[in-house]
């Protein structure tokens, strides 16, 4: 029988915002909560499964991890990004790849990195422990209205935030390796470059791809370009910031302080010292994770799951495997 894997379900929704019925008239389904430790780990639960449905990124599948996994044919990735797999040694391995068109219950990530941004000016989480430890007021936050934002990226969720900071009277900056004064006045923004972005912004935000050209885009240099008050968001991509300069960064008040929802490890380790940053507010990688959000990508992937197991599969990421059957 055909053996279906959803994985990383780490508080076990995936069967409960679909119906997943079509799929189980067809296969078995397992479900795994906890993230496994490594490849090994990975390896040896998903040996006997024909198709793996991941939640985003939480997995890796590189070319040995896919090459340990012989009954494997299928994996629906949920999400448009399919960066997380190794697509070209899934099609020498005739393993077809697919993704969610993610057309619909979107905005989630901008809402998300709009109240990081208050939470970070305003001190909230800090507050929030104070008072219900019995304390009372104990910083002093600034408002955004009159203030700079700098958009780092002008794509979907960074023109949302762009609307976002006009809508609280916000002067907005933007830049992007792409971006044109043009395309920044369109979305009520204006555009700068990176470096007078970071000097003159009271927040920073950014909303860019990570890529081999934008990893490490913010580090030691250009945290020190920017206003000693001023906070850094990212719900993107950890790898876009230099994660030892942050950390330095906010221990030595170089800057305000940062609101994050995206880590180099996730989840993150007990042990990681921004756990402990008191001018640092955590989310973990919640951005994307509503129910609306979540719905959409479970039942694109039971749709897509359905017509692969049915011989017509959709959204393939890597078409060329068609021709190619494992």
């Amino acid at each position: 029988m055909i053996r279906v894997a959803i994985i990383d379900d780490y508080i076990d929704i995936a069967r409960t915002l679909v119906d997943w019925s079509p799929v189980d008239a067809l296969a078995e389904v397992v479900v795994f909560k906890k993230k496994f430790s490594d490849d090994d780990e990975a390896a040896q639960a998903l040996a006997d499964f024909d198709i793996i449905c991941t939640l985003r990124e939480r997995s890796s599948f590189d070319a040995r991890l896919l090459s340990r996994l012989p009954r494997l044919k299928y994996i629906a990735v949920t999400g448009m990004r399919f960066d997380a797999i190794d697509v070209v040694a899934a099609t020498r391995l005739g393993i077809v790849v697919s993704n969610s068109e993610v057309t619909r219950g979107g905005g989630g990530v901008s809402e998300l990195a709009w109240g990081l941004v208050i939470a970070t000016a305003r001190h909230i989480a800090h507050e929030d422990a104070s008072i219900k430890s019995g304390g009372w007021q104990s910083r002093l936050g600034f408002t955004l209205k009159g203030k700079t934002i700098g958009v780092v990226g002008l794509g979907r969720i960074g023109s949302r935030m762009a609307a976002y900071a006009n809508a609280f009277e916000m002067r907005v900056l933007t830049w992007s390796p792409n971006m044109t004064a043009e395309r920044a006045a369109d979305q009520g923004a204006v555009y700068a470059p990176l470096e007078t972005l970071l000097a003159d912004s009271d927040v920073v935000t950014l909303h860019i791809p990570l890529s081999a050209s934008t990893r490490g885009l913010i580090g030691a240099a250009e945290l020190s370009r920017m206003k000693k008050s001023a906070v850094l968001i990212n719900t993107s991509r950890a790898g876009l910031v230099d994660q030892p300069a942050l950390i330095d960064a906010l221990t030595r008040g170089l800057i305000g302080g940062a609101g994050l929802d995206v880590f180099e490890a996730e989840p993150l380790p007990t042990d990681d010292p921004i756990r402990h940053l008191a001018n640092a507010v955590l989310t973990p990688h919640i951005g994307y994770f509503t129910s609306e959000m979540l719905t959409v990508y479970y039942e694109d992937a039971v749709e897509a799951i359905v017509a692969f197991i049915k011989g017509r599969p959709i959204r393939v990421v890597n078409p060329e495997v068609l021709v190619r059957p494992r």
